[in-house]
C-alpha cells in the first residue's frame, strides 16, 4: 500500500523553504532537488515517507504555514545576527524563531514586519513583480516644498542607483508625510529624501498589501494564520 501523497514537489519546497513556487520549479529543473536520492522531476509527487533534499540538505515539511505580524520597535535589527544589536528573533517566542523575514526594516525604524514559512507568499511580498503597496508615516526634519513634493512623486531623485527613485506622498501636513512605495530598494524611503536635502526623523511602516498592524503595540505579534 503506497503512502499518502502530500504534495506536488514544488509546492513541498515552497512550504518547507524561502522559495516560491517558481523558484522551486527553477530548482528541480537545474538538478539541485533529489527524492529519496532520485533527480526530481516536475510534477513528482511527494508520499509521507519521502526524503527530499535541496542542494544536498534534507527539507524539514513544514506541516502548518504560520505568519506573524509584528510592530517592531525601534532600535532592532531584522536579522538572526545582530552583532552586538537586538534581533526581532528576540521579540518572537521560540517556536516562530524560524520564520522568515518579508521586508526588513532598518534598525532606526519602526512598524510591521511579516514574517512567515510560506514561501510563496514570501516571494508575493517581496518580489517587485507583484507591486504589493507599502504604506509609512514618515517624520522630516523640515517640511517638505511642493517643488521637491513634485520632484519625488514625478520625476525621481538619483540615489545612486541605476535608475531615480520615486513614490507617492499620499499625506502631506508640515512635517509628517505618508509614503506609498512599491518597490523594495535598500532604505529607499531615507536615501531619497536625504538626496533631496532632507532627514527622516522617524519612519514607521503602518502597511504591506493587505496586512495591517491591526492596534499592535510595539513589540507584540499577531499570529494571522
Amino acid at each position: 500500500m503506497r503512502d499518502t501523497v502530500l504534495m506536488r514537489i514544488n509546492q513541498f519546497i515552497a512550504r518547507s523553504t524561502a522559495l516560491s513556487r517558481r523558484k522551486a520549479d527553477e530548482a528541480v529543473t537545474q538538478g539541485r532537488v533529489e527524492i529519496n536520492g532520485q533527480p526530481a522531476t516536475a510534477g513528482s509527487q511527494v508520499e509521507a515517507s519521502d526524503i527530499v533534499t535541496l542542494d544536498g540538505r534534507a527539507i524539514t515539511p513544514a506541516v502548518k504555514t504560520v505568519t506573524v505580524l509584528l510592530n517592531k520597535p525601534v532600535g532592532y535589527v531584522c536579522s538572526h545576527e545582530g552583532q552586538g544589536s537586538k534581533t526581532i528573533y528576540d521579540l518572537m517566542p521560540p517556536e516562530y524563531q524560524s520564520l522568515n523575514i518579508a521586508g526588513r526594516l532598518d534598525k532606526d525604524s519602526s512598524g510591521l514586519v511579516i514574517l512567515t514559512n510560506d514561501g510563496t507568499l514570501l516571494n508575493q511580498l517581496t518580489h517587485p513583480s507583484f507591486n504589493k503597496e507599502k504604506i509609512y508615516d514618515v517624520t522630516l526634519d523640515k517640511p517638505l516644498t511642493e517643488e521637491d513634493r513634485h520632484k519625488i512623486t514625478e520625476q525621481g531623485v538619483d540615489i545612486g542607483d541605476k535608475r531615480p527613485s520615486r513614490f507617492q506622498i499620499i499625506q502631506n501636513s508640515k512635517l509628517e508625510i505618508q509614503v506609498s512605495l512599491s518597490e523594495g530598494r535598500n532604505r529607499q524611503i531615507r536615501r531619497t529624501f536625504a538626496a533631496a536635502g532632507y532627514k527622516v526623523i522617524k519612519l514607521h511602516r503602518r502597511s504591506m498589501g493587505s496586512y495591517r498592524l491591526q492596534g499592535l503595540e510595539a513589540g507584540q505579534i499577531l499570529v494571522v494564520c
